[in-house]
């Protein structure tokens, strides 16, 4: 038997029981991503504009390559964690699970295309 109070118990959850630990999540990776998103789109506007084999000569280098996957990879998993939010906000019953379903394979299915082309590109 545990001997907890009902505060104790409740105490850093939201109504799903992690509230709190999605909650930081958001917020970190929303720093993160506030850090490489400047210096990504300054090395991406570089790129913007050249032929093909600039393009493709920018994008092998190993240091965009890294900054692009972890643009791609953060900023998909941050767009999941919002969208997921809004979801539990707006949306009830099945409804809400199938939603949160579905953008959980959007994320996925989009990291995994763009990683995969970038891994073309950069390989």
């Amino acid at each position: 038997m545990r001997y907890l109070t009902a505060r104790k118990r409740a105490e850093g959850k939201g109504a799903a029981g992690t509230g709190t630990e999605h909650f930081w999540y958001m917020k970190m990776s929303g720093v993160g991503l506030a850090i490489i998103t400047p210096v990504f789109l300054v090395a991406f506007g570089r790129a913007l504009g050249g032929d093909r084999a600039e393009v493709l000569d920018a994008f092998s280098h190993p240091g965009m390559a890294i900054l692009t996957g972890l643009m791609i990879f953060f900023g998909l998993r941050h767009f999941a964690g919002g969208a997921q939010t809004m979801i539990e906000d707006y949306a009830h019953g099945m409804t809400r699970r199938a939603l949160i379903i579905a953008v959980t394979v959007l994320s996925y299915g989009m990291i995994a295309t763009g990683l995969f082309a970038l891994a073309k590109i950069a390989l």
